[in-house]
């Protein structure tokens, strides 16, 4: 394939290089997408089959966020394609599908300390990036192709190439059509022109379309595979058993296992056992009759003294992470409103639980495993294996939810000892108990907020003092060690993850943000919302109260400090508008919330009473979104459903309390999900607009606790400031 070097940065690296961290990483990676009989590759980004199909490889995993179907979408509509012909697989691993965007506002700007060109970013799907990072690539890869194989056409008619259009996968002009199929091996051989012709010669037509998904059907008909359902000749079944945080394996009863029909054999770990068996169900058997036991030598934390550590970190002077103008001298000898809020752990609870599939022969280690970071995934599994990592190969599957836990890489690790251990291959699924007892948890956190209020009821400073685990600083140890180790500044300065969310959109002359770090003994991670699950609860509902001590109605309250953030402000006055807003008045049980996150923008109304129970009950929510330019507005309409019920779900449960070192929660049952018979009346409107994509698949969740809290609060006239929602708090 004769492409020149600019059209190999142009199908694999545009768009890399936007965050300054990232600044000076190296573009010069050759692609290495495998075509197969039949297929003619084009860079990094697509290939197309002499029966016509057009195959566009993804490099972020696809766990209902519909980024199978959105990034495909852009590459084709630069194409000319028939959607109908568009298939997916995902990208290689390489580092022109690296992800600085994702990477930074996971990490909410953690790496910018380490010199420019310390670091290479990961491949990573993560911080609701996959538009903005990959789209301006999608569409130049979509738009070489289609110019080469108009050129490529254009060498059989005889005829300018400029002058030569695509419609629906043919290449036309005058009265003549000619397959993309047809083309594509001879298109393959000319140059890219520059510039490229971006959106003309008949692109443009799938775009901001709500094209059907390509995941559903084998979704719907069970074709779909998962990390669990791979098969593989003379596989084995392996279920395993952790020790709490810092536990080691001490005894195991052998002998019960052994007795245990289609048991093959127990691997021990300083740190787990795994019982390995011919069926999943035999070796979850097994491992109930090992019986294992686990011995600490540290005291196990236990959910009062999460509590205490998060109160002593928040009496100990913070580290400041954002301020304006002087709130010490604004708060100096004034009245102060304040109130103090506290979040609980929050689980991941996704449908499928961690699970990995490994196969080692002939020196190469094979995983299927789903992995929201595949290079991270390889490097842990290679470490664990005792490999190099060019003998390992990692082959992303499709996740079931996920939510943030795949960013770990335990069950990877896991699973290469396991093949190497037993020269078979193995599926490890960990136990729904397993998956509970032993989730990197959204972190807990208590909010001290102080305010003053001026006579005329605007806000004159305002302060947050948060109390939380550095839960930044930790996922970067365990997911990037070795990066980790030469940031020498990552968790001495604060953690910026911890926060994030906290600094106000608001136009407030004054404002402190303090981070207060607290070691709770307890390992945390990353949750869909990251730490604005908090943050924008602990801001909107003291917004809220901040309101009603003006003496102000809590809406026009927030609009009247939106004068910088417009898009903002539209959203709180088009959800008010769509859900009959009237004011938030006592006993109307109408609460209102607002956030912006990852470029866009949302407001959320709802509308909620507490039962004959006590528990709170949400009748409705009315969300208005403006996340920029639509890609694809069902799926984005999707996004922003399902962020708010996973809201609801964070907002009235999703927590566990911890004892002796583990999760009280070890099923569904025992965490109060909300059932379909719960899930209140949703109305969504999606603000056109012709900014930049904004992100979405974790924009549904922050603002919806604080509007149920607010809206309770409008109905009982109690306030609750802790969650989970809990009344009797």
């Amino acid at each position: 394939m004769t492409i020149s070097r600019r059209g190999l940065l142009v199908g694999g690296g545009a768009g890399i290089g936007l965050v300054v961290a990232w600044s000076l990483w190296p573009r010069t990676y050759a692609p290495n997408l495998v075509a197969n009989p039949g297929e003619t590759p084009f860079g990094a980004w697509l290939k197309i089959g002499t029966d016509g199909h057009v195959t566009v490889a993804v490099p972020q995993v696809e766990h209902g966020q519909g980024v199978c179907t959105t990034l495909p979408q852009i590459v084709a509509d630069e194409l000319g394609a028939d959607w109908r012909t568009i298939g997916v697989e995902p990208a290689p691993i390489n580092p022109l599908y690296a992800n600085p965007i994702g990477t930074h506002d996971l990490f909410e700007g953690l790496f910018d300390r380490l010199p420019d060109g310390t670091a290479q970013p990961p491949m990573l799907t993560g911080g609701s990036s996959s538009i903005r990072m990959f789209e301006q690539a999608c569409r130049e890869a979509g738009a070489g192709a289609r110019a080469l194989l108009c050129m490529a056409a254009a060498k059989r008619w005889d005829a300018d190439w400029t002058q030569v259009a695509v419609e629906a996968g043919f290449c036309t002009y005058q009265a003549k059509r000619i397959r993309f199929a047809e083309l594509a091996e001879e298109a393959a051989k000319f140059t890219l022109p520059d510039p490229l012709p971006l959106g003309i010669q008949g692109a443009g037509k799938l775009v901001g379309k709500s094209v059907p998904r390509l995941d559903t059907p084998s979704k719907v008909d069970g074709s779909a595979n998962f990390a669990g359902d791979v098969r593989l000749a003379d596989m084995v079944h392996a279920a395993i058993r952790q020790g709490p945080v810092g536990g080691r394996l001490t005894r195991v009863d052998r002998a019960a296992a052994d007795r245990i029909r289609g048991v093959l054999s127990v691997v021990e770990n300083p740190r787990w056992v795994a019982a390995v068996a011919t069926t999943g169900w035999a070796a979850q058997k097994a491992l109930d009759a090992l019986a294992p036991r686990f011995e600490n030598d540290a005291p196990l934390p236990d959910t009062e003294s999460i509590d205490a550590a998060l109160d002593a970190a928040l009496a100990r002077p913070g580290m400041r992470m954002a301020e304006t103008g002087d709130v010490a001298a604004t708060f100096q000898g004034a009245k102060l409103v304040t109130a103090t809020y506290r979040a609980g752990l929050g689980l991941h609870a996704a449908i499928e639980t961690r699970s990995a599939t490994a196969s080692f022969s002939n020196g190469r280690l094979e995983l299927w495993l789903a992995t929201q970071a595949p290079g991270l995934a390889r490097s842990a599994a290679a470490r664990a294996a005792n490999l190099s990592e060019d003998a390992v190969v990692v082959h992303p599957m499709l996740i079931g939810g996920s939510f943030g836990a795949a960013l770990e890489h335990y069950v990877a690790e896991q699973a290469a000892v396991l093949a190497l251990k037993l020269r078979r291959p193995v599926s490890l699924v960990w136990s729904r108990g397993e998956d509970s007892l032993h989730d990197h948890y959204r972190a807990p956190a208590i909010a001290k907020m102080a305010a003053r209020l001026a006579p005329n009821g605007a806000i004159m400073g305002w302060s947050a003092n948060i109390a939380a685990p550095a839960t930044g600083a930790e996922m970067a140890r365990r997911m990037m060690p070795g990066l980790a180790t030469k940031a020498a500044l990552i968790g001495t300065k604060g953690d910026r993850y911890a926060v994030a969310g906290a600094t106000p959109a608001y136009r407030i002359p004054a404002y402190a943000i303090d981070h207060h770090p607290a070691e709770i003994g307890i390992p945390t991670g990353h949750l869909r919302g990251g730490a604005h699950g908090y943050t924008a609860f602990f801001t909107e509902c003291f917004l809220d109260e901040l309101a009603r001590a003006a003496q102000s109605e809590p809406m026009s309250f927030r609009i009247g400090m939106l004068g910088g953030e417009p898009r903002l402000a539209r959203c709180l006055s088009t959800a008010a508008a769509l859900g009959g807003w009237n004011g938030g008045v006592a006993g109307s049980g109408q609460g209102i919330a607002c956030h912006a996150f990852r470029g866009s923008y949302i407001a959320v109304m709802a509308e909620a009473h507490t039962g004959a129970d006590q528990r709170p009950v949400i009748d409705r929510l009315v969300a208005a979104v403006d996340c920029g330019a639509l890609i694809n507005p069902d799926i984005v309409r999707q996004q922003i459903e399902g962020g708010l019920i996973f809201g609801i779900a964070s907002a009235l449960g999703a927590t566990t309390g911890i004892t002796r070192g583990l999760a009280d929660a070890r099923g569904f049952d025992t965490i109060a999900l909300p059932h379909l018979a719960d899930t209140p009346d949703i109305t969504v409107e999606l603000i056109r607009s012709d900014e930049a994509p904004g992100g979405v698949g974790e924009l549904g969740v922050p603002a919806v606790a604080p509007a149920i809290a607010n809206a309770l609060y409008a109905s009982t006239g109690f306030r609750i400031r802790n969650l989970p929602l809990r009344p009797a708090s």
